[in-house]
């Protein structure tokens, strides 16, 4: 029989000291920073989940790797190392490199995109609807409607309504839509995870109307591993497994290596189409750099293609998935409304439900990720009205844990902040905007608390 207490599977060889900041200081640097926890320097968080994107902690092989780096400007050995491993695991002709998953985004809806078109998506994440929306097309959100009630319990919440996706191209047309994406697993729905059944269902619909199907595969082994233990069939198969048939299903991927790519920066674009990669380059020579390099340094290009394969050790998704459910769990079981059931990289509150008193047009989530920086050092995201304004279906707080930084004591802390803040949730007041950009407005607006 198992063991109940969760042990990391590794060993740290090296540590970051963190620093620690009383409850007045965190007032002062919170004031500073508008209310928004992107403004703040770093040095002034204790617990950093603001994203799980290039904040992982990086193994011994990858570190050895990148002494490997070949520096070449083009065709370097590093490359090729990139080239088979993301090939080895997603099978398709062409691997991309770019600088991360968004600059993958503008490349290829900047390639197949135009104004009129719609790009439907099981659930668009802030950066995939921002490039989507830049070419003049519209972003379509088809999640099941399981996918938008928090509380309920699905075990893959992340599906894409295949009903709807039919209906859409019976109205608009297939001319209209370029391509269909599945965000795996589906971020801004609470990290759910995508069943195999709907990415074949979706693939099957998407072949009979010639309609190319694009994963955004960031999170892939995570997926991988909720089929895994989720899905009829599937108990006996690795996640690499898993993910090679999930990727067979599809005509090409993005991907932020920052991610599941187990690296601090980096990303690809993959196609089967020779015609459609060859402008796909063209563009990239244009703003990333030579195809064989992308924006990366050859040292990157080694990272990923170590750490793209551990992504899929069995050893370090159990824990993974296992230590982000213990927070969930802990916390919902003291009544704090949560995304159900936990997802993979991430614990999501439903601010809505927490903060019942404050409105949506009051932003609940900004205030909720607010309370907790100044209740406990902890930064987290907003994924709600703020993030998504007017399409914003849920308002959520997105608390995403790094790969391989944090132990378990720092998760029993996050617990305490958490519950600390439940506690006291009546209190919490709402916000409102003082600036805001044009474009993904999140990462820069200045909010005050109303009454200030």
């Amino acid at each position: 029989m198992p063991f109940k207490t969760i042990i990391e599977p590794f060993r740290i060889k090296s540590v970051e000291p963190i620093r620690w900041t009383t409850r007045e200081q965190r007032e002062k640097l919170l004031k500073a920073a508008h209310c928004n926890l992107f403004l703040l320097a770093a040095d002034h968080v204790l617990i950093d989940l603001l994203t799980d994107s290039g904040t992982g902690a990086m193994s011994t092989h990858q570190w050895a790797a990148i002494m490997e780096g070949d520096e070449s400007y083009a065709g370097s050995r590093s490359f090729e190392r990139f080239r088979r491993s993301i090939q080895d695991i997603c099978g398709y002709t062409h691997v991309i490199p770019t600088h991360q998953g968004r600059a993958a985004e503008r490349i290829l809806f900047g390639v197949m995109a135009k104004k009129g078109d719609m790009v439907p998506n099981n659930t668009h994440f802030d950066t995939t609807r921002a490039n989507v929306e830049f070419t003049g097309a519209e972003a379509i959100d088809l999640l099941i409607p399981e996918g938008r009630q928090p509380a309920l319990q699905h075990p893959f919440k992340g599906n894409m309504d295949v009903a709807a996706l039919e209906a859409l191209i019976a109205r608009v047309g297939r001319e209209r839509i370029p391509l269909v994406m599945l965000t795996v697993t589906n971020n801004s729905g609470g990290g759910q995870p995508v069943s195999m059944e709907n990415v074949r269902q979706v693939s099957a619909v998407c072949r009979r109307h010639q309609i190319p199907l694009y994963f955004d595969a960031c999170r892939f082994a995570e997926n991988a591993w909720f089929i895994k233990l989720r899905e009829k069939g599937y108990e006996d198969k690795t996640p690499k497994q898993i993910a090679q048939e999930m990727f067979s299903l599809g005509d090409g991927c993005t991907m932020s290596a920052k991610k599941d790519g187990m690296a601090n920066i980096g990303g690809f674009l993959c196609t089967n189409d020779d015609h459609l990669a060859q402008q796909e380059k063209d563009l990239l020579i244009l703003t990333e750099g030579y195809p064989t390099y992308g924006g990366l340094a050859g040292r990157d290009l080694e990272a990923i293609a170590v750490g793209i394969q551990e992504a899929l050790e069995e050893d370090y998704l159990r824990y993974r998935i296992a230590s982000t459910a213990y927070l969930g769990n802990h916390i919902a079981a003291e009544g704090v409304p949560i995304v159900q059931p936990p997802g993979g990289h991430a614990i999501y509150l439903d601010a809505r439900a927490f903060l019942p008193h404050i409105p949506q047009e009051q932003f609940p989530g900004v205030a909720l990720a607010a309370e907790l920086y100044l209740v406990g050092g902890v930064r987290s995201v907003e994924i709600g009205t703020l993030m998504f304004a007017g399409s914003a279906q849920m308002d959520l707080v997105r608390l995403a844990i790094p790969r391989r930084v944090y132990t378990q004591s720092h998760i029993d802390y996050l617990v305490e902040v958490i519950l600390e803040v439940w506690k006291n949730r009546a209190q919490i007041r709402g916000m409102r905007l003082t600036y805001e950009a044009p474009f993904l407005r999140h990462f820069t607006a200045h909010l005050e608390p109303i009454g200030d």
